[in-house]
């Protein structure tokens, strides 16, 4: 089976950033295919490259980025959601002249077409977070 993944949430304002994750391995251990990994909404937050959680608690967008590494996932956060929230990778930065970027190099930026073709592909479509 074929899986389209989309992620709301932020990484650690609520489950639904962790939900996802481990579905997405779970998904994976079972033999399963993850068509996309969509990041949405507060979801950007974890392609965020900046970000140093405190060592005793778990980094999940280092584990995002080895999941997505490990397994070539093709993990897509939405271009809009992510310029409101300062996550920019190198065209956006030197589009809006800024001094440095923010995305994980891992994760790529793209508009909502990305979402509606994961959609189309998949046979099944998981949100988490709302």
């Amino acid at each position: 089976m074929k899986f389209a993944i989309v992620v709301h949430g932020a990484p650690y304002s609520d489950q639904a950033a962790r939900s996802a994750y481990l579905f997405a391995r779970s998904v994976i251990e079972e033999g399963h295919e993850i068509y996309r990994i969509f990041f949405y909404h507060n979801g950007v937050y974890n392609a965020n490259l900046l970000s140093v959680p405190p060592q005793d608690e778990a980094h999940i967008e280092l584990e995002w980025a080895n999941l997505g590494q490990e397994h070539q996932l093709d993990m897509v956060v939405c271009i809009s959601s992510a310029l409101r929230r300062g996550i920019l990778d190198a065209t956006e930065s030197q589009r809006y002249d800024k001094e440095s970027t923010s995305i994980n190099p891992l994760f790529t930026v793209s508009g909502l077409g990305q979402l509606v073709d994961a959609a189309i592909q998949a046979d099944k479509l998981v949100t988490f977070g709302v």
